[in-house]
Formats: C-alpha cells, structure tokens, sequence
C-alpha cells in the first residue's frame, strides 16, 4: 500500500508540474495572438485566430491534466489522455505532411550572383494551388507591397557594386527584381533599365516594372520566392514538431501512469 501511495505522488506530481508549464506557454502564446490582432500588418492579423486557438488549446488540455493530478480524478486524467491523443496524432499528421509539401523545390545557382533564383515549377502542387489562387495571392501581394523587403534595399544597398555582392533572401531575389534571363542591366538595386530588348521568352520579364507597387509581384519568380520562404518555414516547424511529438508523448505516458494509479487507488477505497 505504501509502495503504491508513492508511486501515486511521484506520478500526479510530475505530471502536476508539467501541464503547470504548459499552461504558462499557453498563456504566452495567447498572449501573442492578441498582440498580433492589435498590430497594423495585415499578413501577422491572418495568422491571429490559429495562434490564439492553438494557446486555448493546449491550456485547456493542461489544465484538465492539472486538475486530474491535483484531485487523483480518474475521469479528468481520462478526458486529459484522450484530449492529448488527439493533440499528439494531429501533430503527427501535420508533422509528415509539412515534410511531404517541403520534400520538392531548391534555388538554382546563376553565374555571378551570391544567391539563388527559383523557379515555381519546382515547388509541390500544393504550395503551387495555394499561390496560384488569385485570392490568395491578392493578399500575399498586398503584404510584400507594404513590406520592407524591397523597400529597404535602396538604404541597405547604396552602390551598384554592394547591391552585385548582395545575398538576396528568396523573396528579394523573386520580388524585388527580374530574373537574371532578362538580361536587364541594374542602374541600382531599385531600378533596371527597361529599355533593352529582354533576351528571355520568360513572361516574368514583361511583367516587371520598376514602380514600388509593381516591381516583379506578378512574377511567377515572385510566387516562387515566396514558396522557398514557405518551405523554409514549414520544414523549421516540422522539425520542431518532431520534439514536440516526443515530448508530449512523454508527457502522456506520465498521464496514463497517473491515472492507472487514480483508478487503482480509487478501486481500493
């Protein structure tokens, strides 16, 4: 009996403590989602209900996982383990699938430039459905407008010769400028002289403008850039998830621990 009450306590204790710092990440990450809703850039206002949702969630897990330790409820601990089931076999199919989206697409090398350039035929017919939607990329065009990314390369770029040395991200080489196969020259890293000939059936290069609000936003280089940035993104967190899977799959082993105990000492009184 006594071998049992400890195993008990060390048990909920555990799983006590764990659910408590989850919950205190849940409530950072809610805590990021609202300020994010009272920021003005609308790309950070769209990604505002998942992370707000994603927060909700989690503390409302640990906090029945918390409450199923500190009473040694059964139930509670049984609602925790399913609820967290749930959590670990979602992550698990996001998780692969980000890895299959992400498994296509790399930037090819140009003669001359320090960074790559990428084509959108390269990228998963998933990242291609999402870009090639006109109201999705309405809204990502509108973001990379506002945004600094080719606004700022005249201040971080102040002569041609610093602008040919640069090493672009994907969405400055893809937005902010025509693809290398145009052949127009740089007068600076916000202009290009348009009034060559393009050598390149690319319809990129008729697309390009040097105006602010134009620039190469139409440009399939542009929507490629943007998959590479995605992709980035999506295997950084697929990576993480894998430690979060491992975790949390810790995490319920402690619970099924606790409530087998719950459920034994329960059965007992």
């Amino acid at each position: 009996m006594k071998n049992m009450s400890s195993e008990t306590g060390t048990s909920t204790f555990v799983i006590r403590w764990v659910n408590f710092l989850t919950m205190l990440l849940a409530v950072a990450v809610i805590g990021f989602g609202v300020w994010m809703s009272s920021h003005h850039d609308n790309c950070r206002k769209s990604l505002t209900p998942p992370v707000i949702g994603l927060g909700a969630v989690i503390f409302l897990v640990s906090i029945i996982g918390f409450l199923g330790a500190l009473k040694n409820n059964s139930i509670l601990l049984w609602i925790y383990l399913i609820l967290l089931c749930i959590l670990l076999v979602g992550i698990l199919v996001f998780t692969v699938l980000a890895f299959i989206v992400t498994n296509n697409g790399s930037g090819h090398n140009v003669t001359g430039l320090r960074y790559k350039e990428y084509q959108l035929e390269d990228y998963s017919s998933w990242f291609l459905k999402q870009l090639n939607n006109s109201h999705n990329w309405d809204h990502l065009r509108s973001c990379l407008v506002k945004s600094a990314d080719c606004n700022s390369l005249s201040r971080k770029y102040k002569t041609l010769k610093q602008y040919k040395l640069a090493k672009l991200s994907p969405i400055e080489a893809g937005c902010c400028r025509p693809p290398s196969e145009c052949g127009y020259p740089a007068v600076n890293a916000t202009f290009y002289d348009l009034s060559f000939h393009p050598i390149s059936s690319n319809k990129d290069c008729t697309l390009y403008k040097n105006s602010k609000a134009t620039k190469c936003y139409n440009c399939d280089s542009c929507k490629a850039g943007v998959a590479q940035y995605m992709k980035t993104e999506w295997r950084v967190v697929a990576i993480f998830n894998v430690v979060l899977f491992v975790v949390l799959s810790m995490v319920y082993f402690v619970g099924c621990c606790a409530r087998r105990n719950a459920t034994r000492s329960n059965s007992k009184v």
